[in-house]
């Protein structure tokens, strides 16, 4: 801005929703919080895993006939913050795989934590972390034969930042994996509801997944509640630690130590976004989202690049063979005054890509990809 004093800046950069939330769901929020004004209406602390009736809604419209009970549920302000308590119950001495290009909360919590030894820049790796590459010669689906054994496995489908889906058949064969190698997979599920393919939504829909998985999700991207915070983890009681003891009681007492439960009005307005008129407005602003990530793909497709996701995500994975994402990335915004986010920043494999976010107003949308075809036509 300093530079350009006068641009129209455009970010399609961060995965930060634009569009109102529905009002069928403010609606029941509006109605929580004036409740709290009045002897009937208020109330204070809540449960630390959730209003019961939000578990038995999540339970039943998430997880029908996959063997997960709403006392499996832990409701949060969002899976971001669920990540790094899982890290927290799970300790500085674990080993941990992540997908590559991944998510970076997955990397940045573990080094927090003391896991991961040093970074070494020659490679842009951390020492102790396995690196589960993710390219388009192999699917977007790590070849995991090539994998070490480790005691922790993150992996989110659809991916952020490729946009790709695992098919059943891969993620029964990441599932026989952990169960070999007596590993936790962290399943992040954040943009179930984008899945346009047969592909499983939830890892539970797995054979055997409840007793190697957990899994994180959130209404950040289906409601717009990024600034609103409310998510859950799904710890199934099947899920148990080499010495027999179950995952969630230690996951339950670190929520209790390090939370006070999501916010009673985040809560009603969850509940609203689960009744069926909820829903109805999700799957609307979710659909707007997708015709905006149709048009990103289609302008760089036409202008002969290889595209990826944007059939699963709102998330476009561009290719520039050969070439520094940052490189990339500073030409767009150079020129066409598009903020879009560099590839290498979600791991080496990452390089040479671009990640272009479909969550923008459409006119925005439809000005950036007109920016990007004068550059690139």
């Amino acid at each position: 801005m300093l530079k350009y004093p006068d641009a129209q800046v455009i970010s399609l950069g961060i995965g930060d929703t634009t569009e109102p939330i529905p009002d069928v769901i403010t609606s029941a929020m509006a109605k929580r919080s004036y409740a709290l004004s009045t002897l009937e209406g208020y109330s204070g602390y809540g449960a630390e895993q959730g209003e019961k009736q939000l578990r038995a809604a999540i339970t039943s419209t998430f997880y029908r006939d996959l063997g997960i009970g709403e006392e499996d549920i832990f409701v949060s302000d969002g899976a971001k913050c669920d990540i790094s308590r899982l890290q927290v119950v799970f300790g500085s001495d674990v080993t941990m795989a992540v997908q590559d290009p991944s998510y970076p909360a997955y990397v940045d919590s573990s080094v927090i934590m003391g896991q991961t030894g040093q970074f070494q820049q020659d490679i842009g790796k951390y020492a102790k972390i396995q690196y589960m590459k993710c390219t388009p010669e192999n699917g977007f689906f790590p070849d995991l034969s090539t994998v070490a054994r480790t005691d922790i496995i993150f992996f989110c489908s659809p991916n952020n930042p490729t946009g790709s889906a695992a098919t059943r058949e891969q993620l029964t064969r990441l599932v026989k994996f952990a169960k070999d190698n007596g590993s936790i997979i962290v399943y992040d599920s954040a943009y179930a509801m984008y899945m346009s393919d047969d592909n499983p939504q939830s890892i539970f829909e797995i054979p055997g997944a409840r007793e190697v998985a957990l899994e994180t999700s959130s209404f950040s991207k289906y409601a717009g509640f990024t600034g609103v915070r409310l998510g859950w983890t799904v710890v199934p009681k099947e899920l148990l630690f080499a010495d027999g003891s179950p995952v969630a009681k230690d996951f339950n007492r670190i929520v209790c130590t390090c939370f006070n439960g999501a916010s009673n009005i985040a809560q009603a307005g969850a509940l609203a976004c689960l009744s069926p008129e909820g829903l109805s407005a999700m799957h609307e602003v979710i659909g707007f989202y997708k015709e905006n990530t149709k048009i990103i793909v289609d302008t760089f497709s036409s202008l002969g690049f290889k595209v990826y996701g944007g059939k699963n995500a709102p998330y476009v994975w561009v290719h520039f063979p050969g070439r520094s994402s940052w490189d990339v990335f500073s030409e767009i915004l150079g020129k066409t005054h598009v903020v879009t986010t560099p590839g290498s920043g979600f791991g080496p494999a990452g390089e040479g890509f671009i990640r272009v976010s479909a969550f923008g107003h459409r006119n925005n949308i439809l000005e950036a990809c007109k920016r990007f075809k004068q550059l690139y036509k």
